[in-house]
């Protein structure tokens, strides 16, 4: 236990200086639930690291632990496929709450800080392959890639818009009695297009509303995310 607490320190005096906009952020993608009593650590360290312009968290909440009395509204059965997915396509033996997925290539024990960061750092030390830019205007969001590398793999383009915060109060199952904030919690999820990797693409597709966006080129099958860009 105090190991755990330590690493939050550092963690949070991490997140205490200042962050500088990053061009290639590194897609932090949390598997939890409202029906995990293990899962609030990193439900509140996805939150820290949401605040950081270097990393885009995204919270997909599963909707396996509803049968234990409490059924999570934000659950959606395709984060739960998009967790399997990553396991088959990964060679991992299990699926669990609380795992993080980050850039769609590492899992770890989203309870676990150091860890986390250490992974985080490992991806952030590597050149990028694609420069993503995008911007909204009217109802319309502008995506524009450009391939760095001429080994770039094919990609599918996922916009995923999200809910930047709520605090829910939990009646039955584990976490029974307690009211938890969870942020970064993904909502819609798309696939616009899929683009071959090569030269330059640049394609408009209709957003309504004015809340989060995140826009990831993720090689298919559930492979590495090549790219991300998000708009607040």
């Amino acid at each position: 236990m105090r190991r755990v607490l330590m690493g939050f320190a550092v963690l949070w005096a991490m997140l205490a200086a200042p962050a500088m906009a990053e061009d290639n952020p590194v897609v932090v993608e949390l598997f939890t639930s409202q029906g995990c009593s293990s899962c609030p650590p990193a439900d509140a360290l996805l939150a820290e690291l949401g605040q950081r312009d270097d990393v885009i968290a995204l919270a997909l909440h599963v909707d396996y632990w509803d049968y234990i009395g409490w059924k999570d509204k934000f659950a959606r059965p395709e984060f739960t496929r998009r967790q399997k997915g990553y396991a088959r396509a990964g060679g991992w033996r299990t699926i669990y709450t609380p795992q993080m997925v980050i850039n769609g290539a590492d899992d770890v024990v989203g309870s676990r800080p150091m860890k986390v960061t250490d992974i985080i750092r490992a991806h952030q030390a590597k050149p990028p392959k694609v420069r993503l830019e995008i911007s909204r205007q009217g109802g319309k969001l502008h995506i524009k890639a450009q391939s760095l590398h001429d080994g770039t793999q094919p990609c599918d383009i996922h916009i995923i818009r999200y809910l930047p915060g709520e605090t829910v109060r939990i009646e039955r199952g584990e976490n029974a009695g307690r009211s938890l904030k969870y942020s970064h919690v993904a909502q819609g999820w798309d696939v616009a297009a899929r683009w071959n990797g090569r030269g330059t693409l640049e394609k408009t597709v209709a957003l309504d509303g004015d809340g989060p966006v995140v826009v990831l080129l993720q090689e298919p099958g559930h492979g590495p995310i090549v790219a991300a860009a998000r708009l607040r």
